[in-house]
């Protein structure tokens, strides 16, 4: 079973003397809807396969949220029931624009990389955390899992196996799904600043 995200974009608007308040302005659904657990991993600490550092995680639903934000989740938790959805969080455009997309991950990923040689060199073809192929060539039980050096790799049959240590421009990428996220945030962040600008995420399974 593979976990999805849920989120929604929100500013916060002066509201004369009173405090500002926070508006829905896009579902994430509408400018993002993959499923990539190395961004999950990087951004929220959700399916954190890579053993990044994550800049967001489980904050929480925050306190002030959109009314449109708070009744959705409301909604989702009564029909997923208490433990259904998971990884509550939010995240500024201030603190994305602060990253440092050069940064890597604290260790090596916990799935082996998976490579085939072509004329034009080396193609990634997935990444595996078992392999029963590998699992033989190396002598691991089945199910035994095990963290091996950045760098060492072994050629089993035509596939080549490999430790990688991402970076986080590695799991999101310039010109990749999460950039129409970006430019929105960075649109809102034009009138209303980078720290009144989140986006609100959950997860499910």
């Amino acid at each position: 079973m593979g976990t999805d995200i849920t989120g929604f974009l929100e500013y916060r608007a002066p509201q004369g003397d009173r405090e500002p308040t926070w508006y829905t302005a896009h579902n994430l659904g509408s400018l993002y809807g993959n499923r990539d657990y190395d961004a999950f991993g990087c951004l929220f600490g959700v399916r954190n396969h890579a053993n990044f550092r994550p800049l967001a995680a489980d904050r929480g639903l925050p306190a002030d949220a959109s009314a449109t934000v708070s009744a959705r989740f409301a909604q989702l938790t009564e029909w997923y029931g208490e433990d259904g959805l998971h990884g509550t969080t939010w995240i500024t455009w201030a603190e994305v624009k602060a990253v440092d997309w050069d940064e890597r991950a604290e260790r090596p990923d916990s799935r082996l990389h998976q490579y085939r040689r072509t004329a034009n060199g080396l193609r990634l073809t997935g990444k595996s955390s078992w392999s029963a192929a590998f699992a033989e060539a190396v002598g691991l039980r089945r199910g035994e899992e095990r963290e091996w050096p950045e760098g060492s790799e072994w050629l089993v049959g035509e596939t080549l196996y490999r430790s990688v240590t991402l970076r986080r421009k590695d799991a999101i990428t310039e010109t990749g799904e999460w950039q129409p996220v970006w430019k929105a945030m960075e649109s809102l962040a034009a009138p209303y600043g980078d720290d009144n600008v989140r986006l609100v995420v959950w997860f499910d399974d």
